[in-house]
């Protein structure tokens, strides 16, 4: 099967750590499709997925000392019932100051990256693993996949999705766009870029299609 619209880029940036088991690193910019593709991975081709963005909300579970750091931080700005984070509040917050973004990522990338550690031990025996990164390459996290696979389109239908899915004014939705790496930029790094701009079901041959072929080293 041809693979239209998927494209391999090799890259030198940093390279990937010899791995017996393939782990896909699947990325993507905001509200391009990284969630339709892994439930596509998931259910048609019943490969396991570990996603950082699940992760991220156990962070910040109440009593957790991620929570505990971030109330510390923002009080009852943040503050929702029984102890809980208002993440929609708290975005407001990070997506339009970049120090406090910082902030947060450092809180909770490496928590986010002890939870892809204990998960992958407990993966071993698959193999193939996907994991769900949006932030893959910002946090460096390539070097833990052996190949790194992009869900791309362009950048009016990413601005077009996010302010469908997230009912987010024009002026936001730049601001939590603006807030990741370009996917020029990202096209750039990625092993192999998967378009995502037009139907699921093209995405679902793309995907079946990129399984059936291996990243050169």
């Amino acid at each position: 099967m041809g693979c239209q619209g998927c494209v391999i880029i090799q890259t030198n940036a940093c390279p990937h750590l010899p791995l017996a088991q393939r782990r896909i690193g699947l990325t993507g910019g905001i509200a391009t499709g990284k969630s339709t593709a892994s439930r596509l991975l998931e259910q048609r081709h019943k490969l396991p997925l570990l996603d950082a963005d699940v992760f991220s909300r156990e962070a910040l579970q109440p009593a957790s000392p991620g929570a505990a750091a971030v109330l510390k931080r923002y009080g009852e700005q943040v503050a929702a019932k029984d102890g809980l984070i208002n993440r929609r509040a708290l975005g407001r917050i990070v997506f339009n100051d970049q120090a406090e973004r910082r902030w947060l990522e450092a809180l909770l990338h490496p928590l986010v990256r002890e939870r892809f550690d204990v998960e992958l031990e407990r993966l071993k025996a698959a193999p193939v693993v996907v994991l769900v990164i949006p932030l893959l390459f910002e946090a460096g996290l390539e070097a833990i996949c052996s190949e790194t696979w992009l869900v791309d389109c362009d950048e009016q239908q990413q601005l077009l999705r996010l302010m469908m899915r997230d009912q987010l004014s024009p002026t936001e939705a730049q601001a939590r766009i603006a807030a990741q790496w370009p996917l020029a930029q990202k096209r750039e790094l990625a092993d192999r870029v998967i378009s995502n701009r037009s139907t699921n079901e093209a995405l679902a041959q793309r995907l079946a299609a990129a399984l059936q072929q291996s990243v050169s080293p």
